[in-house]
């Protein structure tokens, strides 16, 4: 009789266990009893979908195209105070897609940080950008451009004996892996131990047991990481002061950016950021050996979100990317005007 109990007991642990691990079903997009399509979608070699918004000038009328790259718990709707006169004196066009398993398009069940350049890459190609566009990654989403630099510079044609790359790449507040090698571990160390505890157990996870990212998530014993952008532990003055300023564009910008599922747009989107890599991006070469365009990195002085320390030290490893620090400016500097436009004027002149 104990034995049987026994086992009914481990049997109902282990099927409580694997329920609370496996991630859910996502609810895609256009299938049924999922939510509907509304945003133009490309169709890539994989089968799956990407959704995207176009900005600016057109195709046609442009002479600098910009791919932006939303960060965490965001989308293809990402607000950009931006004029369409300013834009229309540059002549600038820009691209904003959801990144895979965000707003509506499809999940990447192997989702990585390589899948992130090459779905770039795809619906470069789709969309007909040409051999020359620029990537601007923000905060979460920069870690898809050290992507494209270490993963697509072989898509453009021979310049001067070279493979020509990126036209240019800009990566604003950029995340860092905590557990990229080359960074010191006094350096990763000393930031890392300056975050939350309940961040730093669930960076923890997401780089070790990814596989447990689910449950860690969802359980109720113990604190875990919260994407709320409230919270004035991890908000400078300017930023909440940034907040206030935009609270409505930004709710609803924000809207029907986890519509497939929290695991497979935030949950994924932090795995991927924050696990094992395949490369160092401190180990990338200069992309542009003949100064034919250019990377920048813009880090606010005051940013509690984005890892400074590490972000300078990369800027000081890789002397090729030109480092732009604002003393007074937080996480959220993309969304001051003066700012933005400095970020894309720099990117575009090199």
């Amino acid at each position: 009789m104990i034995a049987q109990i026994a086992t009914a007991v481990m049997v109902g642990l282990f099927c409580w266990a694997y329920k609370a691990i496996k991630p859910p079903h996502p609810k895609m997009c256009g299938s049924k009893g999922g939510p509907p399509v509304t945003a133009p979608r490309v169709k890539l070699s994989d089968g799956r979908h990407l959704a995207y918004r176009e900005m600016g000038v057109s195709k046609e009328e442009t002479r600098h195209k910009i791919v932006v790259i939303h960060g965490l718990d965001s989308n293809r709707n990402h607000f950009l105070p931006l004029s369409q006169e300013f834009m229309k004196e540059l002549g600038l066009y820009i691209l904003f897609f959801d990144r895979a398993g965000y707003g509506e398009s499809d999940p990447n069940p192997k989702r990585f940080v390589k899948s992130e350049a090459l779905d770039i890459e795809e619906l470069a190609d789709i969309l007909e950008l040409g051999s020359k566009f620029y990537v601007v990654g923000l905060s979460l989403g920069s870690f898809p451009v050290w992507s494209c630099l270490k993963y697509i510079p072989h898509r453009h044609v021979y310049v001067q004996g070279y493979l020509h790359p990126l036209s240019g790449a800009a990566v604003v507040a950029p995340h860092a892996n905590f557990y990229w090698p080359l960074f010191p571990a006094n350096l990763a160390n000393q930031r890392f131990k300056t975050l939350p505890l309940r961040n730093q157990w669930t960076l923890r996870v997401a780089h070790y047991t990814p596989w447990l990212f689910n449950w860690w998530m969802t359980q109720k014993f113990f604190p875990t990481l919260t994407v709320s952008r409230d919270g004035a532990d991890i908000l400078s003055r300017t930023d909440i002061e940034i907040l206030k300023k935009f609270e409505g564009i930004i709710r609803v910008s924000k809207q029907g950016r986890i519509l497939q599922g929290v695991y497979v747009s935030l949950y994924q989107d932090m795995i991927a950021a924050h696990g094992k890599w395949e490369f160092d991006p401190m180990e990338i070469t200069n992309p542009f050996p003949t100064n034919e365009g250019s990377v920048h990195m813009w880090q606010g002085g005051e940013d509690k979100i984005a890892a400074l320390p590490l972000n300078r030290y990369i800027s000081e490893k890789l002397p090729w990317i030109r480092y732009h620090e604002i003393p007074d400016g937080g996480h959220f500097i993309f969304l001051e005007e003066k700012i933005l436009k400095a970020i894309i004027t720099h990117v575009l002149v090199g």
